[in-house]
């Protein structure tokens, strides 16, 4: 666990859900993107079962949160509208996603450009 002191106080989705605001008893508050929270997902598709299984998630520019479902008292079961929705996020887990934002969002791009990928979804056929 990042910080075993820290507790979320509120868990607030906006309306169109874009964004995911998180704040915690420590006063730090997080305004997580919907693509940021879907590309970086706990969950085994997307992280794997190891370091070299994780996978660079492209697409998702436009991807939304449709559900926020309690998982015990621990985390939370986010439902993308692209219906991913086996990600598990631990408190622990949304601390760290805000506290390393501004990091984990560079890497992400970096990786997406070094696979010549991008953020923006396939293109509908007509």
């Amino acid at each position: 666990m990042t910080d075993p002191q820290v507790w979320p106080n509120e868990l607030r989705l906006h309306k169109g859900g874009k964004t995911l605001t998180v704040s915690f008893d420590s006063g730090e508050r997080f305004d997580l993107a919907a693509e940021y929270l879907r590309v970086k997902s706990p969950s085994a598709e997307v992280q794997g079962h190891s370091a070299e299984e994780r996978k660079t998630v492209p697409g998702k520019r436009d991807v939304a949160v449709i559900e926020v479902l309690p998982v015990g008292n621990y985390a939370v079961r986010l439902v993308f509208d692209d219906l991913h929705s086996t990600g598990i996020f631990g408190w622990d887990y949304l601390l760290e996603l805000g506290r390393n934002h501004a990091r984990y969002w560079q890497e992400y791009l970096d990786e997406l450009a070094a696979k010549n990928m991008t953020r923006d979804p396939p293109a509908r056929r007509k």
